[in-house]
């Protein structure tokens, strides 16, 4: 059995609160769990202290059983000192596309044609 610690989404239509829960990952988002060790309102202020709820100690054993944190989990457990999140960099991400490569590389073109006939 694969065990996630992952957000289980609570509240009302664009007023969203998890529960931070740990599941069997077969099951549902806001299905069936095994226990629930915390919440999440993200609605709250960042330095708000009761935006993340949640129990060190029994996530440490979830962990410690080998359970997975989510990503954003895992972001949360890394801001409450639990755990330690590698921190993610994608430099080929922020690069232009390719359709914007070959705008680029054609308005390039056209300045040192311009530039060359204003040369001679």
């Amino acid at each position: 059995m694969s065990l996630k610690i992952r957000l289980s989404r609570g509240g009302a239509k664009k007023r969203p609160f998890y529960k931070v829960v740990v599941a069997d990952s077969r099951m549902a988002r806001d299905g069936r769990f095994i226990e629930r060790i915390g919440s999440f309102d993200p609605l709250k202020a960042k330095d708000s202290a009761d935006r993340v709820v949640l129990d060190a100690e029994k996530a440490k054993a979830w962990l410690a059983k080998g359970a997975q944190p989510t990503d954003r989990v895992a972001r949360l457990l890394d801001g409450l000192g639990v755990v330690t999140r590698e921190a993610r960099n994608n430099p080929e991400k922020a690069q232009p596309k390719k359709k914007a490569q070959e705008r680029a590389a054609a308005a390039a073109a056209a300045a040192e044609k311009a530039a060359a006939s204003a040369e001679a």
